[in-house]
């Protein structure tokens, strides 16, 4: 069957194309973008019958969100995870190992933030689910994750951390690797969910992120670009770049409905499933640190909540007006867009820094 099907190709030079991570990176922009313009009105509308009031709005944070966010739906992460599904499962060479570890990942961040937003929305609480429990399911389904990567890759590189700006440097953690992997996978997924709390704010960021990975996988795993930056070459994780591709065609076609004012919210189901999907891809590439650059406005959004926490425990006194700390710069009277298109400014710039380490080696 195999050969029969080889032999048809060559006998249509057109079909050759298929070949090439490149154009089939294109097909999943395009196709996951007009599925979820598609489908995007019918999704929100179901969302919203099946939700009545919407995703509830936390009494704690500004004041003026419970006026101009109110009745919004939430699970938004379902328009972009469909679209990212139907792109990569179309598009993808779903007999690279790599592929199915990052859908894995996806699918399972997907269903522990899609029963958090449940929760919320049907008893009309924040709380949702208990973090203890969802840090725990996380660092299950990242461990896993990060055993198969070992699995598949080659040693030493597959349980190393690999430093940017040194072409050789490795450090070999053993199986100390598989922790250090679920970390990344687990913070990524967290950080980007944090940053999640204006309209707009969390996607273009993800896309941003989401077309260096999807550089630094196709760089990564073709062996001539890797050996001429000097970048540790990784077999496979070229085909990364269509999910990446993918991630960028269904952000684009939420941010549509998601630009303020957002006529519909991501959710946990979306911002936890992206980030780990990010995380992910950064574990398998051997990129782990450059993702704390590229993604450094998600790092900034965690720490912000982690020295506010933190603070005010020891000394009863809090650093910032409030955190994440999108919102204290609400309450200095920053407006929504501002935030918004500033924030999408300092993680392009924080991408270039990150990209930047490719070659300056």
């Amino acid at each position: 069957m195999l050969q029969w099907l080889a032999q048809f190709q060559e006998s249509l030079p057109a079909l050759n194309v298929f070949r090439y991570i490149t154009f089939r990176t294109g097909g999943a922009i395009i196709t996951a973008l007009l599925f979820v313009f598609m489908f995007g009105p019918a999704i929100i509308a179901l969302l919203r019958l099946k939700q009545g009031k919407g995703q509830p709005i936390r009494t704690d944070g500004p004041q003026s969100h419970l006026l101009s966010k109110k009745g919004t739906p939430t699970m938004g992460g379902l328009m972009i995870f469909s679209g990212l599904m139907v792109a990569t499962l179309l598009w993808a060479n779903l007999s690279n190992p790599y592929v199915w570890v990052v859908l894995f990942v996806t699918i399972g961040f997907g269903l522990i933030g899609f029963y958090d937003d449940y929760l919320k929305v049907t008893k009309q609480t924040h709380a949702g689910l208990s973090g203890r429990t969802r840090l725990a399911i996380e660092a299950v389904i990242a461990g896993s994750a990060a055993v198969i990567i070992m699995h598949v890759g080659r040693e030493p590189l597959s349980s190393s951390v690999a430093f940017p700006f040194f072409k050789d440097l490795l450090l070999d953690l053993g199986w100390f690797f598989v922790i250090f992997a679920a970390f990344v996978i687990v913070a990524a997924g967290n950080a980007v969910n944090l940053t999640d709390g204006l309209d707009g704010l969390a996607i273009v960021p993800v896309m941003v992120a989401a077309g260096s990975f999807g550089l630094i996988s196709y760089l990564s795993g073709n062996v001539l670009f890797a050996d001429y930056l000097q970048i540790h070459y990784v077999a496979g994780v070229g085909e990364l770049a269509v999910i990446c591709g993918a991630i960028i065609g269904a952000g684009i076609g939420f941010l549509w409905f998601n630009a303020p004012p957002a006529q519909i919210f991501m959710g946990d189901t979306g911002s936890l499933a992206l980030g780990g999907l990010l995380g992910t891809i950064a574990v398998a590439t051997k990129h782990e640190i450059v993702l704390a650059v590229i993604g450094g406005l998600f790092v900034l959004e965690a720490v912000s909540v982690i020295v506010q926490v933190i603070s005010f425990k020891l000394t009863g006194k809090r650093v910032f007006k409030m955190a994440p700390i999108h919102h204290h710069f609400e309450q200095l009277g920053w407006t929504e867009p501002q935030i918004v298109i500033r924030f999408w400014i300092i993680a392009v710039v924080l991408a270039l820094i990150g990209l930047s380490t490719l070659k300056l080696r």
